[in-house]
């Protein structure tokens, strides 16, 4: 089920359970992973994309792995908030993902997600070419951990 609202995905995620972050670009899926907490976001891998079968196929992989119990698809949104054709793009993705999947499904405001793992990369003085490999998956990180932060909050209130 694809949740809009952040309080009613909390709900309903199952207890002790990893969440799965995805940047998904046009031509490659950023993926992160929690520890099963919640409270630590980890970049895992770039997914290059082909077919949405192949793709949701090597998801479905990870999720298997690793224990997951839900999705997090970061919501390119614009800048002044509204949503483009990226955005029905992600939303379209997590309706075809949601039909091979019972795990719970959100959304998070990816705005300048990339730009922080850019940045946190050059920071750690990465090679031009590794920045590259990494960019996507280390911006499903961001994405992921800017949830779990909301996720903490919203449990301790």
């Amino acid at each position: 089920m694809i949740y809009d609202d952040t309080a009613d995905f909390i709900a309903a995620l199952p207890p002790m359970q990893a969440l799965i972050g995805l940047d998904l670009g046009e031509k490659t899926i950023g993926v992160a992973v929690s520890d099963s907490f919640q409270s630590v976001a980890t970049p895992l891998e770039t997914v290059r994309r082909k077919k949405f079968g192949l793709d949701a196929a090597r998801l479905a992989e990870i999720i298997a792995e690793r224990r997951i119990g839900g999705l997090v698809l970061g919501l390119p949104r614009n800048m002044d908030g509204s949503e483009g054709p990226r955005c029905q793009s992600t939303r379209a993705f997590a309706r075809n993902f949601d039909r091979l999947t019972p795990l719970p499904i959100t959304y998070w405001d990816e705005r300048l997600s990339t730009v922080a793992a850019e940045r946190a990369l050059l920071e750690a003085d990465t090679t031009r070419k590794r920045r590259a490999e990494v960019i996507d998956h280390v911006a499903a990180g961001y994405i992921l951990q800017g949830l779990l932060d909301r996720l903490q909050v919203m449990r301790r209130e």
